[in-house]
């Protein structure tokens, strides 16, 4: 009877005694993920200094700056720092690795519309469903003398995305293995040249269609590549049409 009187009274204390390390544990989680969260917002500031164009890309270009619908940006492989495995200390928590650019949403982040890609010594486009688009290069020829007027230009600028998902699947195969149209060739990926413009025709359904010029003006130490870019034309979002077959 004793013994069922002391538990009686040492059970609140026992109660008490855990819900206290209980409160405690929770606390000091919830410290924890303030960190975290903390360390994440300061990584990300580190990750877009290590994204910048250097002083001196920005200095060489402030004037075509200061035109509208253009841009300086870098890329990085995606094979030296989008690579998320556990050999690879050089990964960014960036969505892939900084590697991308979306030209019309201006973020290096992979899945808002990404119009380009810089992986093992190649400049793509074109990267997830039934998305795709071509590129071909002007040669050295300066970014500030290139319009949509440019002859370069015609066909990229006249050229009408398919609202069909096989025949944008057809033409994807097409621009894949490359196409010449009036002695101009056109393909989905391009090596890396300093020195160079290009012209860019990217299609991301439900999303953007552009046409862009751009300019590899640098290749850094670590492979990455300062890019000066002037945006031509935007096309109306391109859409595919339902299967209605499907329905």
């Amino acid at each position: 009877m004793k013994r069922m009187i002391h538990f009686a009274l040492a059970a609140p204390i026992v109660l008490a005694l855990f819900s206290a390390i209980a409160v405690a544990q929770s606390e000091s989680r919830d410290d924890v993920i303030k960190q975290i969260e903390t360390k994440r917002a300061e990584l990300t500031v580190l990750e877009k200094k290590f994204l910048a164009p250097a002083d001196e890309d920005r200095a060489a270009y402030a004037e075509f700056l200061r035109q509208p619908d253009t841009g300086l940006i870098r890329l990085l492989p995606r094979d030296v720092y989008g690579r998320n495995d556990r050999t690879n200390n050089k990964s960014l928590t960036l969505n892939g690795g900084g590697a991308y650019y979306s030209f019309s949403r201006h973020t290096h982040e992979y899945g808002y519309g990404s119009d380009i890609e810089l992986a093992s010594g190649y400049l793509s486009v074109g990267f997830a469903g039934a998305d795709y688009g071509m590129l071909t290069t002007l040669g050295d020829v300066p970014i500030e003398q290139v319009s949509i007027e440019h002859p370069g230009a015609q066909f990229m600028a006249a050229y009408n995305a398919p609202s069909e998902e096989p025949k944008a699947r057809l033409e994807y195969r097409r621009f894949a293995t490359g196409d010449t149209v009036e002695d101009r060739r056109y393909q989905t990926r391009s090596p890396v040249a300093v020195g160079t413009t290009y012209l860019l025709r990217s299609i991301n359904y439900d999303t953007s269609d552009v046409l862009v010029a751009f300019r590899v003006t640098r290749k850094d130490t670590d492979g990455s590549v300062i890019i000066a870019w002037r945006l031509l034309k935007t096309y109306p979002k391109p859409e595919l049409a339902r299967n209605q077959s499907a329905q």
